[in-house]
């Protein structure tokens, strides 16, 4: 009999190496972290969320989902998250995947590959030209590896238009990692876009994605090696390529130097134009102190295994 109340739980993500390169078919490695967006969602007369009626520019990504992937009547939508929004660490993959398997577990159909399929969907039709790293790292957990070839531990293929991406599971290391919150918003469509032009434009730029994505996979080599210099030195380099696609703010760049001098490596995570970063350290507190002093807000957080849960 299908449930009529179910929770869910997603966790927050960072892209340790291939922002924006992805969403042109090269490889990304995202992490899921230990921070989390919760839900519960039950029948109601009306659509809410959170109290309030359902909106269209401030519900987005539920008013999508609701409207194409729910076949049911109206639902009470509550939400708790200790996930930054607009931070570039997946707050709206984190609720896509939360929406998509309360959905699906209240059909009874809940399975992990469907999830990121149907997450995917919700954020690329609100986003425009996305990729699937942000919803498969949320559903699976630990950390993913999207990539336009089928490797080992591979968990499911996804395509859009003429794009197909492969995600695998990647094994990691123990390993630390600061997160610095610039408190500017960052919107991924706008910046997207803004990626989007120069590409199309510049073969500059274009040889800029295909050296991000050829790091990508000398990020995962040294992942899987545990050799956390060597990854912290990648990342670096992925921040120098990510500033020349324009990306980073002077904002950014303040914690990125604050933070570097107690850390493997540091670099933007997420879409960029404002958002996070993060840092790759085994001196957290250091870190920590040094985003504190120039007027960011840390996040000391680690990989989590967990990825999206739901039940009754």
């Amino acid at each position: 009999m299908p449930l009529t109340m179910v929770s869910a739980s997603s966790p927050a993500k960072a892209i340790l190496f291939g922002e924006h390169a992805v969403v042109y078919g090269l490889p990304a490695l995202a992490v899921s972290l230990d921070r989390r967006l919760e839900m519960t969602v039950h029948p109601s007369e009306v659509w809410t969320v959170d109290g309030a009626p359902l909106e269209s520019r401030k519900h987005r990504y539920i008013r999508w989902g609701a409207e194409n992937l729910w076949d049911g009547g109206p639902l009470n939508i509550s939400t708790r998250s200790s996930i930054p929004s607009a931070s570039g660490l997946g707050s709206s993959a984190a609720l896509c995947c939360s929406l998509i398997s309360c959905f699906l577990e209240m059909r009874g159909a809940m399975s992990p590959e469907e999830l990121a399929r149907k997450a995917f969907e919700v954020e690329y039709n609100v986003q425009g030209k996305a990729s699937p790293t942000d919803t498969s790292c949320c559903t699976h957990g630990s950390a993913v590896l999207v990539s336009p070839d089928r490797r080992d531990d591979h968990l499911w293929s996804i395509s859009k238009e003429e794009r197909t991406w492969h995600v695998h599971h990647v094994p990691l290391p123990p390993m630390e990692l600061v997160v610095g919150y610039t408190r500017t918003p960052s919107v991924t469509t706008v910046m997207v876009a803004k990626v989007r032009d120069y590409y199309q434009r510049s073969g500059f730029a274009r040889e800029t994605i295909e050296e991000i994505g050829q790091l990508t996979m000398a990020g995962l080599e040294a992942l899987k090696k545990g050799d956390l210099v060597e990854v912290g030195a990648l990342m670096d380099r992925n921040q120098a390529l990510l500033s020349i696609l324009g990306v980073s703010t002077k904002e950014l760049k303040k914690l990125l130097d604050a933070a570097a001098p107690h850390s493997y490596g540091v670099k933007i995570t997420g879409a960029g134009g404002g958002g996070s970063m993060i840092a790759l350290t085994d001196r957290p507190e250091l870190v920590e102190q040094a985003i504190m002093r120039i007027g960011g807000t840390p996040y000391r957080v680690r990989p989590s295994n967990t990825g999206t849960t739901v039940g009754p």
